[in-house]
């Protein structure tokens, strides 16, 4: 007698083989994936019988329980911990070393720790090898690492100057944010391009879609001024960075706050501090207060997020073939969002 019934979908299929391939699965585990297998393949009842020791019923039990509940069902309950390589005091001593000693400790010229440096020194003072990765993430977990890459510095970075900005211009900016007629606007320049700009997203399994590119290079820059009290953001768009274009958005974001004292945060880009930029206002019927960040410290500069919420919501993974279009879609997002930051964090 031949088996007949529904087929299994062929991500089922996919899930049953990944289980049935790894390692670590017992005899009777390895039984219950063939036995589904074979029912899916409409096999004899005899040739089931005879390869996992099963019958038809038991078998097609095992496929419904799959389908209900997933590959959970099939897990052998009685199956026996893998025996541990260390002891427990062995992986207490290993998650002491992680906490309380550099790799420089060891011979190596680095002061962060990773997973090839701990597989050494294991298998240097216990003799003991481990084949997954896995079990090293654990010794670091349960060191309470994270696993992440490190950020990214200027090498000019002078951080104690940084720190005493901080510590002379925190108190001076939140005391603006008190005050009656007065804004606080954190400015920063971006530049959004026709090349296609890609992040991770996750995927069903089996998908690989791909986006358009192109070699034309067409540029925008957009000008971003945030308002940190209201999380208002006021974006523009202009063909390029300069002493020129600076002064125009300076009228722009000045005709917007009419009447107020406009404190503007940013770096220290060259045409922020140009003579042009300084004759402009001098004659200005706005009143601008302006103040320069720390040289190389953009992470204090809360208009990166505005930019980063930007690409990730509107410009990454997105064939553009219109720069315009694309810089106008942009701008309104961040025009059109409330941007809640506070300030110092």
């Amino acid at each position: 007698m031949r088996i007949r019934t529904i087929k299994l979908t062929k991500l089922q299929i996919e899930e049953l083989e990944i289980f049935r391939d790894n390692k670590e699965r017992s005899a009777v585990e390895l039984k219950r994936i063939q036995a589904i297998l074979l029912i899916n393949k409409a096999s004899d009842v005899e040739l089931l019988k005879m390869i996992t020791g099963f019958s038809y019923t038991y078998a097609m039990d095992l496929r419904t329980k799959f389908i209900s509940k997933g590959l959970e069902a099939l897990k052998d309950k009685k199956k026996k911990k893998p025996r541990a390589l260390l002891t427990e005091g062995q992986r207490k001593e290993i998650v002491n070393m992680l906490q309380n000693s550099s790799p420089r400790a060891f011979g190596y010229s680095e002061d962060y720790w990773e997973i090839y440096m701990l597989a050494r020194l294991i298998k240097e003072q216990y003799n003991v090898h481990y084949k997954s990765k896995t079990s090293y993430y654990i010794f670091f977990k349960e060191a309470k690492f994270t696993y992440h890459k490190p950020d990214k510095q200027y090498k000019k970075r002078d951080q104690e100057a940084i720190d005493n900005w901080k510590k002379t211009y925190f108190p001076i900016i939140k005391n603006f944010f008190n005050e009656e007629k007065t804004v606080v606007l954190f400015e920063d320049e971006m530049m959004l391009s026709t090349q296609t700009t890609t992040q991770k997203i996750w995927l069903p399994r089996g998908e690989f879609p791909k986006i358009d590119v192109t070699s034309k290079r067409e540029i925008r820059c957009v000008y971003g001024f945030l308002d940190l009290k209201t999380g208002h953001e006021h974006a523009f768009k202009a063909l390029r960075a300069n002493s020129e274009e600076t002064c125009k958005i300076l009228e722009k974001i000045g005709n917007v706050y009419k009447n107020y004292k406009i404190i503007i945060v940013w770096d220290n880009a060259p045409w922020h501090k140009s003579a042009q930029v300084k004759e402009f206002l001098s004659k200005t019927k706005h009143s601008f207060y302006l103040m320069q960040f720390p040289p190389y410290a953009p992470e204090l500069n809360p208009q990166e997020h505005v930019w980063k919420a930007g690409r990730t919501n509107v410009s990454h993974n997105t064939f553009i073939d219109d720069i315009d279009k694309a810089t106008d879609k942009f701008i309104g997002f961040l025009n059109d969002t409330i941007f809640d930051y506070k300030f110092g964090d």
